[in-house]
Parts: C-alpha cells; sequence; structure tokens
C-alpha cells in the first residue's frame, strides 16, 4: 500500500513514532538509549502516560526535547462526577510535577493564554478557560495571573505566536501556560484524556493548519501546553467502528455453545478488552478482516486521499464537555498556584 500520513493527533502517546517504539520494546518502558523513556501506570480510574524525551531521542522520534504527561479517564461520561474528581486530583499533582524546576514566587507573574476560535465550540476550550479563570478571578483574587484569549490567525489576520511574545516581551512573566484544543486519532480519547508538556505547541497542528510555535525558544520563557483532545478524523471513527464491529461478530462465534453464553438472559455483549481471535471471521469477510486497526486506518486513508472534504468529527454533547473541562482547568490553576507560593 502507499504509505499515508494517517496519524492525525497532539497526543505524544499516539503519534506513529512512540506508538512504533513502544511496540518494538513490547510497551514497556523504552531502552535508555533510546532518548524515550515511557512509564505508564494507574492512579486510580486515572491512566498516567510519562514521556520524556531527552536530545537523542529528539531526533529519533521527531519530538521535541521534554516532558509529556498524558491523562485518561477511559469510561469518563459527562456526569461521572467521580472521575472528573479523580482526574482534577490528578491535574493538579502533575502540574506541580513539571513545573518543579520553575521557581514560582509571590511576586511571579504567570501569563495564560486561551488558544482556538470561540464561534466553533470544539476549538473553543482555550478561550472558555480563560473567561473562566476571570469567574474565579472576580471571586478570589490573585495578582499572579494575566489572562488573554488572541482568538486565531484566521479571525484576526495575525500570527498567533506573535501576540503571544509581544505580551511576554511586555509582562516579563516567570511561565506562560497556554490552553488549547487537541486532536486525537483514538476516539475513545475523546474528551477523555488532558495533556501537559513543557515543550510548548504548534497551534492548529492536529487539523493541518500548521502555525508558528508557541515555546520557550520562541518566546524566551518556559512554555507550558495544556490541551484537551475535542475532534477526531472522520476515517478514524470508521476504523474504530469495523474494528468492533469485527470483534463482537468473532467473540460472538467464539462465545457459541459455551455454557456462558447460553446462560445468557439478554443480547450479550464481549469485553472491549477481550482478546479475541479474528481468523474466526475471515471466512465471512476475507483476509483484511485480520489485519491490524492501523492498517485498516491506512487503507481508509488511501481511500479518500482524493475526497476534496476531509471530515474532522466531535461529540454532540462537546459544548458541555468544553464547559466542564473549563472549569476543571480553571480551578486547578489556582489550586496549584496557592499551593505554589506558600
Amino acid at each position: 500500500m502507499i504509505e499515508v500520513n494517517w496519524s492525525r493527533t497532539d497526543l505524544i502517546d499516539e503519534s506513529a513514532e512512540v506508538v512504533e517504539h513502544q511496540t518494538k520494546q513490547q510497551k514497556n518502558r523504552l531502552d535508555q538509549t533510546s532518548g524515550v523513556n515511557i512509564d505508564e501506570f494507574s492512579e486510580g480510574r486515572v491512566k498516567v502516560t510519562k514521556v520524556v524525551v531527552d536530545e537523542h531521542g529528539q531526533e529519533q522520534i521527531g519530538k521535541k526535547e521534554g516532558t509529556y504527561i498524558t491523562l485518561s479517564v477511559p469510561t469518563l461520561t459527562i456526569d461521572d462526577t467521580n472521575g472528573f474528581e479523580q482526574l482534577e486530583k490528578s491535574f493538579t499533582k502533575y502540574l506541580d510535577d513539571i513545573h518543579q524546576d520553575i521557581e514560582i514566587t509571590k511576586d511571579s507573574k504567570v501569563l495564560v493564554i486561551g488558544l482556538g476560535n470561540k464561534t466553533i465550540t470544539p476549538d473553543a476550550i482555550g478561550p472558555f478557560a480563560i473567561d473562566s479563570m476571570q469567574n474565579e478571578q472576580s471571586e478570589n483574587p490573585s495578582d499572579h495571573f494575566i489572562m488573554y484569549a488572541p482568538g486565531v490567525t484566521g479571525q484576526t489576520g495575525f500570527e498567533t505566536s506573535d501576540f503571544i511574545r509581544a505580551l511576554t516581551e511586555r509582562i516579563k512573566p516567570s511561565l506562560v501556560l497556554v490552553i488549547d484544543a487537541l486532536a486525537t486519532r483514538g476516539s475513545s480519547r475523546l474528551c477523555k484524556t488532558i495533556q501537559i508538556t513543557n515543550t510548548g505547541i504548534h497551534p492548529g497542528s492536529g487539523v493541518g493548519n500548521q502555525r508558528t510555535e508557541v515555546s520557550k525558544e520562541v518566546m524566551g520563557v518556559p512554555v507550558t501546553a495544556i490541551g484537551v483532545p475535542t475532534v477526531v478524523d472522520a476515517t478514524v471513527i470508521i476504523a474504530d467502528a469495523i474494528d468492533n464491529v469485527f470483534r463482537s461478530i468473532a467473540a460472538r462465534i467464539e462465545e457459541k455453545g459455551k455454557p456462558s453464553g447460553k446462560l445468557s438472559v439478554s443480547s450479550w455483549t464481549p469485553d472491549s478488552n477481550q482478546r479475541v481471535d479474528l481468523n474466526l471471521i475471515k471466512p465471512i469477510f476475507g483476509e483484511w478482516s485480520t489485519w491490524s486497526n492501523e492498517d485498516r486506518l491506512q487503507l481508509f486513508e488511501e481511500a479518500f486521499a482524493s475526497h476534496p472534504e476531509r471530515l474532522i468529527v466531535t461529540p454532540k454533547e462537546v459544548d458541555v464537555w468544553i464547559t466542564k473541562y473549563s472549569i476543571l482547568i480553571s480551578k486547578c490553576l489556582f489550586n496549584w498556584m496557592e499551593h505554589k507560593v506558600k
């Protein structure tokens, strides 16, 4: 097959380079000589993935040197109070972890930038987070945060990075925090994940709109990016749906005749984590039914490569998700700052 770049994602643990290296190392921590260390563990319901890339690793996988922390609650739902509480606790903890080498005093200023287009809901988490922080500021005044939502280049005609650099030069903050919506290549990650990284951010890169980066190298001060994946490529949805159908049919065939299948009093649904033998459905659907999800995704990317429209998908309740994450991020930033300057 012709190689097509299907990994449209802002999450480092989903990037083709890291996934490839994880597979080679059987998804354990990468060998020290590779320059990339991956540590995966759980804290309650929160799955934590910490990726540290050094100078050598940057050359190996093409990702900037620094630390990337991904927090995910796979079973999170809009009304899941417990899930959001656990995610909030972990987010505050790793905000502190990633900034442990940055000195924040009672006189320090932190510039908070909300990237995105407020008129497009899936892209509005940055501006909404700024609104939430301003509301929090009115109730619990803090002299540390300076907040700004610059809009997007398509609205202003001016490079967003230049806006931020001008503010940085004028304010001279100890830290720049950038909040933005991200793209994912896994539909199960939509609105269930937060990524924190001290490498900065390329606005719009996840959906192919590459802009000038917002980073320490450009701004002259440390930059931390906070992102929530709110969109996914339509081809990913297709590949995930077909994978679920194939796995479900194979699991049902495998279960047929077993006592557990006969005792079921309702429609039986296989566990999503259950290993199934896809060779069972090969006589029905042919060779491609046994392909990996990535290979099918590659096939769909090739099939739709010449299509004039590339569809980006977001959950129908995205407005509620955006509101909840805006409040969560705002609350955690104020809690973190209060703890940091004590």
